[in-house]
């Protein structure tokens, strides 16, 4: 519940501000008291009149308005409030945002805030898919800004795709989380992400492909849902997310040992594409052709099973232990009889052949496997596989 929690509310210009007054209305349900401030543009679509009535607060427009301003009105707005929130986060909004942008009163009391930010993107898909977009978010993730959504589907302009601004009860649960009060509030959640890379020599090495993407979301979800994250993170293409506990490592084997510093947790979730192998008789300085065409003879030894330990782990075990399983073929055969090996509770699998362009790319298709079987989850951006995967998760831990 949100009880004597203060929320302001930033309403931006785009269709969807419609569902901010049923936010408004769903966010005083739980205690919260809103303070809505309106872009020029929001008006176009709610009007102040009724922002006010749900609220039962002033609506705050205009930078310039006197008697505000001669109150400091704009920083007093954004520090009074425990979690600013921005919904519909438009382009243009984003756009202010990461550019720190301030010639209205909403981008100036986002400039002015000290709190936490949470945005609701909603525009086109054309537009959420413009690199300039995809830069914006970027900057604005790096800063520590809380994303929800956007959800994918039939747009008012006609079009189907990502963009459709996140539902009402999706953005509550954010807003919970990001106040503490989500449904992994209080428990401790580890994830690894990423490659390792074991080196060959000082500038070669063997890894596994991966470019951190999929773990990356998972932490993010589980950290929205109110959980405290252990990243561990090899090498990834990906930067980590915001607000989790970051520990960056190389190789398999400081994998394991990050891994083990991290415990105990609750859950542990483990996303990372580890080597398997790792070269043994690693030279100490960069090998040299010797023109006879021949490669060295590089001897390889096993890497710790990470997954493997601490699945059957005794006295300290993680209440839930998920592992994933990159495939090429028999993705369910391979996956069910890697779960038993490992001795962990679910497999996360998927099929990475080349074909399917899941490997660096932004979606996904898994098969979660558990001992109740394999459950077929339909193909998605890898951020919505990460906030079903934490939801469910979250109902395990319950």
């Amino acid at each position: 519940m949100l009880a004597d929690r203060r929320i302001l509310l930033i309403i931006g210009g785009g269709i969807a501000a419609y569902k901010a007054l049923d936010l408004i209305r769903r966010l005083r349900e739980r205690g919260a008291s809103v303070v809505p401030v309106l872009t020029r543009a929001a008006e176009e679509f709610v009007t102040p009149l009724s922002a006010s009535a749900l609220a039962a607060e002033k609506v705050y427009r205009d930078l310039f308005d006197l008697t505000d301003e001669a109150e400091m009105g704009h920083i007093e707005l954004s520090r009074s409030a425990d979690l600013v929130v921005v919904a519909p986060a438009t382009a243009d909004l984003m756009g202010k945002m990461a550019a720190g942008l301030a010639n209205d009163l909403a981008s100036t009391v986002l400039m002015a805030t000290d709190k936490r930010v949470l945005i609701a993107p909603a525009m086109n898909v054309r537009m959420w898919e413009h690199p300039a977009t995809r830069r914006n978010l970027a900057v604005l993730q790096g800063d520590g800004v809380l994303v929800v959504g956007p959800a994918e589907g039939p747009m008012a302009c006609g079009e189907f795709g990502p963009g459709r601004m996140a539902e009402v009860p999706e953005i509550v649960a954010a807003v919970e989380a990001a106040l503490g009060a989500g449904p992994l509030a209080g428990r401790h959640v580890l994830v690894t992400s990423g490659p390792t890379h074991e080196p060959i020599d000082p500038v070669r090495y063997i890894a596994n492909r991966s470019s951190g993407a999929q773990g990356t979301a998972i932490a993010a979800a589980l950290r929205d849902l109110g959980a405290r994250v252990s990243f561990v993170t090899g090498p990834a293409a990906v930067p980590p997310p915001a607000g989790v506990t970051v520990v960056r490592v190389e190789t398999a084997r400081e994998m394991a040992d990050a891994v083990a510093a991290a415990l105990p947790a609750e859950a542990a979730v483990f996303a990372a594409a580890v080597a398997d192998w790792r070269v043994a008789n690693a030279a100490g300085q960069k090998m040299k052709k010797d023109g006879t065409g021949r490669l060295p003879a590089l001897e390889f030894a096993e890497n710790p099973d990470i997954l493997a330990t601490v699945a059957r782990m005794g006295e300290g075990r993680p209440r839930l232990v998920v592992g994933f399983a990159a495939e090429t073929e028999s993705v369910e055969a391979h996956a069910t009889a890697k779960r038993a090996r490992k001795g962990c509770d679910w497999i996360v699998a998927n099929d990475v052949s080349p074909g399917t362009g899941i490997m660096g790319g932004a979606e996904n298709a898994v098969t979660l496997i558990t001992a109740d079987g394999a459950e077929v989850w339909p193909r998605m951006g890898k951020d919505a596989v990460a906030r079903r995967l934490a939801a469910r998760i979250a109902e395990a831990l319950s």
